[in-house]
């Protein structure tokens, strides 16, 4: 495998307009920020597989059917006899932004233990890749440090994404020792703006920045900014690039997981130990673009940008 990814695998609720009679009408797309992840690594060409738990139900069977669709394994992924599947409720602000309610007191993705993990992949894989959604609870927690150690024992670098949502955590102390876990054993990191400042309790996101860097140095370090752009870390090397505004932006849902996705496609392509700040500038246009492509689709894991897609828009600029 290119790479493997673990954690949640949910039911993303939108909004997609109003009824006759006045009501929101919720669209139920696929989603979970691993997944997307991979997603967009399979349209980049990318062989890649997933390890979670949906429920036993409706729900998950689509889930289900949909990863296996997009060509990502699904070999490892479980379904919980008991435990519904996970559903987050979207919530999108004017400007395309949005803000997350969550059905998840328990979820099924809650519910992967380590003994169900197949080992055996996790040593032949490139990259694996995880976040925070599945480090909130103790079984889950447990499996997620497992498959981290079993990968990174085979040789794999390993990437994450805090993809921090407070509604999860009912402690701010555990979600930060969570995020310094990844931190500290992650090769490849993506970080928003917004959770650089919650980590560190810095008033400014480069003051953020320069506390962070004083205690963790991951090999690559990518911070979004939002409307304002991204900034590359990586040796002696910051290189920073605009974002890619679009006119026709619905809202921001999947935007960080494609840039992530198109992140690990650049190490994928080029390895890790001699990237350039021409290459790295090349990987944030992408990046950058990519994501600016999934923001004016409703969802992210079905509709993720081709390599022709974002070519064009490459092309364009």
């Amino acid at each position: 495998m290119d790479v493997i990814a673990l954690g949640e695998l949910l039911i993303d609720f939108t909004e997609n307009g109003v009824s006759g009679n006045g009501n929101p009408i919720l669209e139920a797309n696929p989603g979970g920020a691993p997944c997307n992840v991979l997603a967009m690594l399979q349209k980049l060409g990318h062989k890649t597989a997933f390890i979670g738990k949906v429920g036993k139900d409706s729900f998950g069977d689509y889930l289900q059917e949909t990863v296996a669709g997009l060509g990502i394994d699904t070999d490892n992924l479980l379904r919980d006899e008991e435990i519904p599947t996970t559903l987050a409720f979207v919530h999108t602000a004017p400007d395309g932004d949005r803000s997350f309610s969550f059905y998840r007191n328990p979820g099924a993705d809650m519910m992967l233990k380590k003994t169900e993990i197949a080992y055996d992949r996790l040593k032949d894989t490139r990259i694996f890749h995880f976040g925070t959604l599945s480090m909130t609870h103790e079984d889950v927690r447990e499996a997620t440090k497992a498959a981290v150690a079993c990968a990174s024992e085979g040789g794999a670098l390993i990437s994450f994404d805090p993809n921090y949502r407070p509604l999860l955590w009912k402690d701010e102390g555990l979600a930060r020792e969570m995020m310094r876990y990844g931190f500290e054993c992650c090769d490849i990191l993506k970080i928003a703006d917004d959770e650089i400042l919650f980590y560190t309790g810095a008033n400014t996101v480069e003051e953020a920045i320069m506390q962070f860097r004083q205690r963790h140095r991951p090999t690559l370090m990518c911070v979004t900014l939002g409307r304002e752009g991204s900034i590359a870390f990586y040796k002696d090397l910051r290189v920073q690039r605009k974002a890619v505004l679009r006119e026709d932006t619905i809202e921001t849902t999947g935007a960080g997981d494609t840039f992530l996705a198109c992140v690990l496609h650049t190490v994928l392509e080029q390895g890790i130990d001699n990237l350039t700040e021409a290459g790295i500038d090349d990987m944030l246009r992408l990046a950058g673009t990519a994501a600016a492509i999934i923001t004016t689709r409703k969802g992210a894991l079905r509709v993720m940008p081709t390599r022709e897609e974002i070519t064009a828009a490459l092309t364009d600029r």
